[in-house]
């Protein structure tokens, strides 16, 4: 099967079983990944009635008539149903079509901004979603998204190459950046057994500042502006838009999807996904099978570092090619560790979940500006997401939905009868 050794060097000291505590964040997140597509789809239903609350809770004219609530109760409930009804409104046009808009341009422009911010949270949840699956947590896609912008927009703006090649070369160099700074947590786990979270927890932060400090150098800054922001991405080096200049939709996004096909092979397919799989179930079994389980750690690491790194490009070489800055990233790093846990890991699910982070972001804005909602209730509700997505218990007992392997309701049901039965022969010879 390989001609890698069948066991590992251990250094002196070196327990052969993982901790306690390894095992048990294993089983967490493998009763997660594992959870069904229903307990998804409900704790999205449960963190938007959670929204609604809060939204309604926010709105004045709600808080006014709540006032008065038993003199007139309609009022309220009038109230309350138009405060939600308004901005979950405001917000599905803001992120899937503007029913209101004079031109088909304007019509569709929301479902095409959920799209293309959706792009960066589809190639960094694919990333996080592979170690997922190997049993890591890489909790570090915000600082590989940040080294993926810096070599690929460095890239970029520094060499004048011919169009096509421009744009492979600073891909490339984008994946090459996440992927590198993922190898760092990847080494470190397979050779001194440092905890894959801290070490990319730490890397995000070098990172940050990392690129703060490169922007205020020659390598990044903009000659003559005092401003911590690079050169524009020149046009040979951007992602050709797919809609023409008046939509920011761009290559990236068919690159995403393609991405997402790709790992899909790689996890199903492939012997090199088998690996990642069977050491993400039980990584004692695959070692004793002959795998190396140090030598699949830093794969998977480098492979979801470059990903991310894609991630980045899909920012400095798509969205925002105007100059690269302190704040690329954003918070797409940390969102999308909920858009692989609300895909289960899985790539259709992962693009599924980035299309709703997306859409969530592009419409909160709409949401805002047309009722005034704050646009940090979309935060609240994607907060609300991730703990119900990991606590898929929690949301079987709120919606009673029958536990995995367990009896059905049915089956519980029936059983129920059939005590009944069985005890009342009983009650009748205790009467007698």
């Amino acid at each position: 099967m390989s001609d890698e050794p069948t066991t590992e060097a251990r250094r002196p000291g070196q327990p052969v079983l993982e901790s306690k505590v390894d095992e048990v964040g294993r089983g967490v997140l493998r009763e997660i990944l594992e959870s069904s597509w229903v307990v998804t789809l409900f704790a999205v239903v449960a963190a938007l009635v959670l929204g609604a609350i809060l939204i309604a809770a926010a709105d004045q004219h709600v808080q006014t008539t709540a006032g008065y609530f038993f003199a007139r109760p309609s009022d309220f409930f009038n109230a309350l149903g138009s405060a939600v009804g308004n901005a979950y409104s405001a917000l599905f046009q803001g992120a899937v079509v503007n029913f209101h808009g004079t031109t088909f341009a304007r019509v569709i422009r929301p479902i095409t901004e959920t799209m293309t911010v959706s792009t960066p949270l589809i190639f960094a949840g694919l990333g996080i979603g592979i170690g997922f699956r190997a049993g890591l947590f890489n909790i570090g896609a915000q600082g590989q998204i940040i080294l993926g912008a810096i070599l690929g927009g460095w890239v970029g703006f520094t060499f004048h190459l011919p169009v096509g090649l421009h744009l492979l070369l600073a891909v490339v160099g984008a994946a090459v950046g996440g992927a590198v700074w993922a190898s760092i947590a990847g080494v470190l786990k397979a050779t001194t057994g440092a905890n894959e979270v801290i070490v990319t927890i730490m890397l995000n932060n070098v990172a940050v500042y990392l690129i703060g400090y490169l922007l205020t150098t020659p390598m990044l800054q903009a000659p003559g502006v005092n401003n911590p922001i690079s050169p524009p991405t020149p046009p040979s080096a951007q992602y050709p838009l797919l809609l023409g200049s008046q939509f920011r939709l761009h290559l990236g996004f068919v690159l995403a999807l393609l991405a997402a096909v790709v790992v899909w092979w790689l996890m199903e397919r492939s012997t090199l996904g088998l690996r990642f799989r069977a050491v993400g179930a039980n990584p004692h079994a695959a070692r004793t099978a002959g795998m190396s389980v140090a030598w699949v750690t830093v794969w998977v690491m480098a492979i979801a570092g470059a990903l991310s790194g894609l991630a980045g490009s899909a920012q400095v070489l798509g969205t925002e090619t105007s100059g690269l800055t302190a704040g690329v990233a954003a918070s797409f790093g940390f969102d999308a560790i909920t858009v692989a846990l609300l895909g289960r890991s899985k790539p259709l699910g992962t693009v599924l979940a980035g299309l709703l982070f997306g859409g969530l972001r592009a419409g909160g804005f709409a949401m805002q500006a047309r009722t005034g909602t704050p646009i940090d209730i979309v935060l609240v509700v994607q907060s609300f997401i991730v703990l119900f997505i990991a606590a898929p218990p929690l949301v079987r007992a709120i919606f009673r939905l029958p536990t995995p392997g367990g009896p059905t309701r049915a089956q519980r049901r029936a059983q129920k009868r059939a005590a009944r039965a069985a005890a009342q022969p009983v009650t009748e010879e205790v009467q007698a």
